[in-house]
């Protein structure tokens, strides 16, 4: 019996009583860090089993879950019921303002935005104001392309257009035969 005595582990107490009790001799004013735990865990109680860090990240998440401990800066701490409750960042809530006693809300207004009115009248339409320079804001509109396809010289796509020159690259011009330079 001696043999097994010496070979056996001293008992652990629980995770959830270590973690407390380390937190409660760190007291540290922001609370300890999970590092801080496991070594204090360690020092105290020196043979640990071989899953010691993944136990303690268990049993520190579901400690936090169950509202046993606050998780706040990276740092756990135990839960105050006296102390406020912390936020993270950005602007806080708007408080909400209680409804009197006897009114009735009316139903949430739908998403999106309202259907037209039919039997509402027309608003009347405002005049342009002019912006000074005479010519219309914006891309100009296209033109209608001409009738006669693009078989048409260049002369009659500016007539179009309504400038000197048409789209794109000109035509090539094709040299005229003479038949009189031609002899055989």
């Amino acid at each position: 019996m001696a043999a097994e005595e010496i070979n056996k582990l001293p008992t652990l107490p629980p995770y959830p009583q270590m973690i407390l009790s380390a937190i409660e001799a760190l007291n540290e004013s922001n609370g300890s860090n999970k590092t801080s735990i496991s070594k204090y865990i360690e020092s105290k109680y020196g043979h640990l089993p071989a899953g010691h860090t993944t136990l303690l990240s268990h049993h520190l998440n579901r400690m936090k879950e169950t509202g046993e401990l606050v998780f706040w800066k990276n740092n756990y701490m135990k839960h105050d019921p006296n102390a406020p409750p912390r936020r993270g960042r950005g602007r806080p809530p708007k408080p909400k303002v209680p409804m009197p006693g006897g009114s009735d809300s009316s139903p949430a207004r739908p998403r999106g935005r309202p259907p037209k009115d039919p039997s509402a009248s027309p608003k009347p339409v405002k005049p342009k104001v002019a912006t000074g320079s005479g010519k219309p804001r914006g891309r100009p509109r296209k033109m209608a392309r001409p009738s006669g396809g693009i078989s048409g010289t260049a002369t009659t796509t500016a007539t179009v257009t309504g400038t000197g020159r048409g789209r794109g690259r000109p035509p090539k011009v094709k040299p005229q035969f003479h038949e009189m330079s031609v002899e055989h």
